[in-house]
């Protein structure tokens, strides 16, 4: 085979083939045997009629050579695709321009390919990431969910305050459904929850016992809910005095200061863990969004949505339910879902174009060398030969597709090596913290 690619507007490409005698005898063979199984010839089984009987039987050469072009025309096309190393995105236009009938085959091919992207300011990402240190506040917060089991509680003639317990009637109900409102009496609230509403634990604050709140909070895209609340008592916790004495008697720890040392530890191995594990998805999305939406292609994210919408069938399929059930079960409309999947999606493809976009500006292009080791690694993990999955790629089209992930893998290093990362209020975390070691167990 021989193959060339020109370049159109437009982020096309222009592909022309011409495929081998041999390449074509090889189509016309498989045709037959293909062929030989569905034709009935009388004195013959299904799969052992001779090749000439069979095409006599079914209109002579021309019908034979049609079958074999429509059955081989596409992985002709992939194979011209791996002889040029171009990166195609959608379906090819394939206008065939000579041996339809006899002779050479030739055939020309149309298709948009990625488009090459910038990303400005990757240099200079700071991306946000949960802080790995433990501040004095939160470990008082979490003493204090240890004094809490050891609370009491008292009634308060005051305003509203976070963490006060109130105690309420509550009616619920959606102005735009029919649905019968939703009543709940003596109802234990405690503010700054947010179990019903956030807009609840905002206006709450500074009422008192006996006053009426009534918010009105999103339930979804043009919905809302209605509640009204009927404030009857106010409890304030009564923490118990934290002392050695406390500790010995209500906790594993003897004193007040091994307790706090506990949960130091305790607490630092897992914020460590919660800002590594958050360092990859959020520095992905950070350079994702240097990606302007009006280069990314609208075939790129439908294929992205379709595949995620697939796969979201086949898990619900395992699960043995339905999509009806899974929306009722997400609250979601099929509009909803739609949406929700397709931000995903071009989210998806923004980072995979800044990926290739960082890969050409570094010049992390993967080397033969590299290339070949995750070679061998993906080939043992399908329980391949190298050898197999190469031939296997290259008959697929796939070889561009398989060397970009490896220059991916490569990126994505470069970028956890190069980006700022810093915490919810601007600070700088330091880096040596988050390759800390946390794989020893956690104490519960």
């Amino acid at each position: 085979m021989r193959a060339t690619s020109s370049t159109l507007e437009n982020n096309r490409i222009k592909l022309v083939v011409e495929v081998d005698d041999a390449e074509m005898n090889e189509a016309l063979d498989a045709a037959a045997k293909s062929l030989a199984k569905q034709v009935n010839v009388k004195g013959f089984r299904k799969g052992k009629v001779p090749r000439q009987v069979l095409v006599a039987n079914i209109g002579g050469p021309a019908v034979l050579r049609a079958e074999a072009i429509r059955e081989s025309l596409s992985d002709f096309y992939a194979r011209a695709i791996s002889e040029t190393m171009v990166d195609p995105i959608g379906q090819p236009d394939v206008t065939i321009t000579g041996g339809e009938e006899e002779g050479q085959l030739t055939f020309e091919a149309d298709v948009e390919v990625r488009p090459d992207v910038s990303v400005s300011g990757y240099e200079s990402l700071r991306v946000t990431i949960p802080s790995p240190v433990v501040g004095d506040d939160e470990i008082e917060a979490q003493i204090n969910r240890f004094r809490e089991t050891d609370a009491v509680l008292e009634d308060v003639d005051r305003p509203i305050i976070g963490g006060d317990l109130v105690n309420m009637d509550i009616r619920a109900e959606q102005p735009s459904s029919e649905a019968e409102p939703l009543e709940m009496s003596d109802f234990m609230y405690t503010v700054g929850s947010g179990s019903i509403a956030p807009e609840v634990d905002e206006l709450i604050l500074g009422l008192r016992a006996g006053e009426e709140l009534v918010v009105t909070a999103s339930a979804g895209v043009g919905q809302s809910v209605v509640y009204t609340m009927q404030l009857k008592q106010v409890k304030e916790r009564i923490l118990p005095e934290l002392t050695d004495e406390w500790v010995q008697e209500n906790t594993d720890w003897p004193t007040v200061d091994e307790m706090r040392d506990a949960v130091f530890a305790q607490m630092s191995k897992m914020k460590v863990v919660e800002a590594q594990m958050s360092q990859r998805d959020a520095m992905l999305v950070a350079l994702g969004e240097l990606v302007g939406d009006d280069v990314v292609p609208e075939v790129l994210v439908d294929a992205e949505a379709n595949d995620r919408m697939h796969d979201l069938g086949h898990r619900l399929s395992q699960q043995k339910m339905s999509f009806e059930q899974f929306l009722q079960a997400t609250a979601q409309t099929p509009d909803q879902l739609l949406a929700a999947v397709r931000t995903d999606a071009e989210r998806a493809v923004k980072i995979d174009l800044a990926l290739r976009a960082l890969v050409k500006a570094e010049g992390l292009e993967a080397s033969e060398a590299e290339i070949d080791e995750e070679l061998e690694k993906t080939a043992e993990a399908m329980s391949l030969s190298a050898t197999t999955l190469r031939e296997n790629l290259y008959k697929t089209g796939r070889v561009v597709a398989f060397e970009a992930e490896v220059a991916k893998i490569k990126a994505n290093k470069w970028l956890s090596e190069h980006v700022t990362f810093v915490d919810h209020l601007g600070i700088v975390i330091d880096r040596e913290l988050l390759r800390e070691d946390q794989s020893t167990e956690i104490d519960e």
